[in-house]
């Protein structure tokens, strides 16, 4: 909104510096610095009214790894980082852009089952929280929406059922291949239940991820980071054509969406790192698992996933071989036996006497190789 103001202030009076607010990186820059600063001025006024509610963290007993010292930590905090993202988004972002209106709602969309489950937890004092199958319910109608737009809108028509895939020369594979070989025209329906996969999957893989102080926060910046490169190129016909990606018209304005998720998550880890103040809840981490598997979808870039969010899919993969092992075993043998000490893989480590900061540290730094190796993938053919 203050990007129109500034651009019709620029055409009718032309004051000078103002044609700045064209370019996208500007904007960008713009929006990272606007969300962080809503983070740090605005979290601690909220983190301070969630302590005087007593909205605190209510922590089991019953586990290998006693979290005790946690209980009473205010939660819930994702709340600042929807308001910075989506505060900087609407005010720098082209709002009459597709792609921005796309992104904007599927961040508040499971942000809002995500609040509705925190508040469940904390203000209710139930801890079982929202129904699963509602939370389920939330990401499968987002992926279906997501879906449809991206395979029905005329904006998307020529690229609609394509997607980009490293490693081969023409660098994207068509959703169409199976339909074309049955002879059945079922894309539209591949194609909805791919998006739908992904944004549940997404969606659940940050929230387990979230279980250590800034573990899940530091990820996404660093993931973020990786997004914005990722978007600025999609929407950039000259490094588009030069990387062989496939140019997306628009797409570039959701680089002012990953620059403030960015500055976002950076400003919550002021408060969220070691020991944490407050933590996100499923506010943040549904949330921000919707906006990163939306914004791959839309940049055709979905592929690329288990890559770049590297961790997410390996903290998911522990918690699926965990139970599926156990379940396995406990039919075979009568009792059942554990890969990990204590799933996700980070509470593995915790189990086995590693510090908290420092498995935080190191999962960072893993985050951060894999985001680099993601962007070197697109050079590779």
């Amino acid at each position: 909104m203050l990007y129109y103001l500034i651009e019709y202030l620029h055409q009718v009076y032309d004051p000078p510096g103002f044609q700045v607010v064209q370019f996208i990186t500007v904007r960008a820059s713009l929006a990272a610095v606007t969300a962080l600063f809503i983070a740090l001025f605005l979290g601690k006024r909220i983190i301070r009214w969630l302590r005087r509610q007593q909205l605190g963290e209510r922590v089991r007993d019953d586990v290998i790894v006693n979290h005790a010292h946690k209980a009473g930590t205010p939660t819930m905090g994702g709340v600042i980082i929807l308001i910075s993202i989506l505060g900087a988004t609407l005010l720098w972002g082209a709002i009459s852009e597709l792609y921005v209106w796309m992104i904007v709602v599927a961040t508040a969309w499971m942000g809002a089952f995500g609040f509705a489950d925190d508040y469940i937890k904390t203000v209710k004092r139930d801890k079982r929280g929202l129904a699963p199958r509602i939370k389920v319910v939330g990401q499968i109608t987002l992926g279906i929406f997501v879906g449809a737009v991206l395979y029905f809108h005329p904006q998307f028509e020529e690229v609609r059922s394509i997607t980009y895939l490293p490693f081969i020369r023409d660098g994207f594979i068509d959703y169409a291949a199976p339909a074309n070989w049955i002879g059945v025209d079922f894309t539209w329906l591949l194609y909805i239940g791919v998006c739908v996969f992904i944004i549940t999957a997404l969606s659940n893989s940050v929230n387990i991820t979230d279980g250590l102080d800034g573990l899940a926060t530091g990820v996404t910046a660093f993931v973020s980071l990786g997004l914005l490169a990722l978007t600025y190129i999609a929407g950039n016909t000259v490094l588009a054509g030069f990387l062989n990606s496939i140019y997306l018209p628009g797409a570039g304005e959701l680089a002012v969406f990953a620059a403030a998720m960015a500055a976002a998550c950076f400003g919550f880890l002021w408060y969220n790192g070691y020991p944490a103040s407050v933590f996100m809840g499923d506010t943040g981490s549904l949330a921000l698992g919707a906006a990163i598997g939306t914004t791959m979808l839309m940049i055709k870039k979905e592929l690329l996933l288990p890559l770049l969010g590297l961790v997410y899919f390996v903290e998911a993969c522990s918690v699926i071989l965990q139970t599926g092992y156990f379940k396995y075993t406990r039919k075979k043998t009568g009792k059942g036996k554990r890969i990990f000490r204590m799933a996700p893989l980070h509470h593995h480590y915790e189990a086995k006497g590693e510090h908290e900061a420092k498995i935080v540290l190191r999962f960072w730094i893993i985050s951060a190789l894999a985001v680099i190796a993601t962007l070197l993938v697109l050079r590779i053919r």
